[in-house]
């Protein structure tokens, strides 16, 4: 399928590895030209080669912290006007609600809401100048299906889906749409230091942990990061312009809900 975005140019935020890198890979396959960010200047200058000798595309690097100004302002500078924006971002660490300080809860509600904000600020009304316009945003399960250790994070998230429910009303009518992809378990470094951190506390064998986990999603399988940015790449394409306002659950049925 054509998903006509062929010279579209796309910000896509965390996207040196995991599944900010599979949406930005999927993306490029579309034809995007691609403004990719992570805080490893190696690692991203890799990848970015990467993506042009797979796809062809041109790919500008950007090595910076989201969730600073500063960060954002570089972002901005490589890509004033993107056609799509991919709001990705690290979350705080798994921890107990008790243990949370308000400096702890401050950065997490930075990161996980406050940033995606600012962004989708900067660039939505030349989106609306130009009649297109998509941005999703990169959540997470938890904000439906609560998880140990992840208050801030899904509360940083369910946040943000909140604020933007309205938000994504007010520019409907201009082609600009706003959608949140809630992944499940995908395969990615931060699944892989659940498993280990599980591992340790159990006394389980690592292979055994994963196993188990696997066999409570009805797929029998964890998430791709490839398959994931698919998904993230349609509902940018000219062909999902009636979808916006919602949240794309991505977690081979592990959630269970008729609605």
């Amino acid at each position: 399928m054509d998903l006509g975005l062929t010279g579209r140019a796309a910000l896509v935020c965390a996207s040196s590895k995991g599944l900010g890198l599979g949406t930005a890979k999927a993306l490029a396959a579309a034809g995007c030209t691609l403004t990719i960010n992570g805080r490893d200047p190696k690692r991203l200058d890799a990848v970015a080669t990467q993506l042009r000798e797979e796809f062809g595309v041109s790919v500008t690097a950007v090595a910076a912290d989201v969730s600073t100004q500063e960060g954002q302002a570089a972002l901005l500078k490589a890509c004033p006007a993107p056609d799509i924006l991919i709001n990705n971002n690290g979350g705080p660490p798994r921890r107990d609600f008790r243990e949370l300080t308000r400096p702890d809860m401050i950065d997490g509600v930075v990161q996980n809401m406050v940033t995606p904000i600012e962004l989708i600020k900067a660039v939505i009304d030349g989106m609306i100048d130009r009649n297109f316009g998509r941005i999703v945003n990169i959540t997470s399960m938890s904000v439906k299906r609560p998880i140990d250790g992840l208050d801030l994070s899904s509360g940083a998230r369910a946040g943000l889906t909140a604020f933007l429910a309205g938000v994504c009303r007010q520019v409907a009518a201009h082609n600009v749409t706003i959608n949140n992809v809630l992944p499940g378990k995908f395969d990615t470094d931060r699944l892989k230091g659940g498993f280990e951190r599980q591992s340790r506390q159990s006394g389980m064998p690592l292979e055994e942990v994963k196993k188990e986990q696997a066999r409570e999603i009805p797929a029998g399988r964890f998430g791709n990061p490839d398959e994931f940015g698919q998904t993230c790449a349609f509902l940018c394409s000219q062909h999902a312009g009636y979808i916006t306002g919602q949240n794309i659950l991505l977690d081979g049925g592990l959630y269970q809900s008729a609605f």
